[in-house]
């Protein structure tokens, strides 16, 4: 007759089991974390055909404050010659009478960026989407390589979605982003991290 297994015995697997799943658990995200920092701070200094700036809020004709910051680092890669070209992304929000990117275009020109190296599409709504319009546009333009520029805890996602379309893209994170505060930052990094895996799961 088999021996019977106590219920504390029964009790003490499955809190070591918990414990252990816990454990790598947390090990798992912790790597995610850094390395959602180690790529949205890595930026090697070179050079792309041109900088795509992911979409983000505008209040009627003015960039929000991190949509501004995305954008002026990609007016500071072209105005180093490190791009040829700005390419905007970001449709319409609710009741928007502008898109995103086209606000974004007001402001470079305001810049001294010279409209004919600007490119802008109004469709997108979301990161996926951001890339998707990008891509036609490169295609469209002939060109085939990019700067990514976004907030430094946006960049990882973003990323991983180019290299999924075959989009040759390295990260330039804005050097201002407005998640100054410790709380933003970790509030923008742990969306991220769940965002990141909603996108895998969903496999789009």
């Amino acid at each position: 007759m088999a021996k019977k297994i106590s219920f504390r015995k029964r009790w003490g697997r499955r809190v070591k089991w918990l414990s252990v799943s816990l454990l790598l658990l947390f090990f798992y995200a912790s790597w995610q974390v850094w390395d959602i920092n180690r790529i949205g701070f890595s930026d090697d200094g070179g050079k792309a055909d041109c900088a795509i700036v992911l979409g983000a809020a505008a209040y009627h004709t003015k960039p929000s404050p991190v949509f501004q910051a995305r954008i002026d680092h990609a007016i500071k890669l072209y105005k180093e010659g490190r791009v040829t070209k700005v390419l905007l992304t970001g449709g319409y929000g609710e009741n928007a009478k502008f898109s995103e990117s086209e606000v974004a275009l007001q402001y470079c020109k305001k810049k001294g960026v010279p409209e004919k190296d600007i490119l802008t599409e109004k469709e997108s709504q979301t990161t996926q989407q951001n890339i998707i319009e990008a891509e036609k546009l490169m295609l469209q333009n002939g060109l085939k390589s990019a700067l990514l520029v976004s907030d430094p805890w946006h960049l990882k996602r973003a990323l991983a979605m180019t290299q999924k379309h075959g989009v040759e893209a390295e990260p330039s994170a804005t050097q201002t982003s407005m998640y100054r505060s410790e709380k933003n930052q970790w509030g923008f990094l742990l969306r991220e991290l769940y965002y990141l895996h909603v996108w895998r799961l969903a496999g789009e």
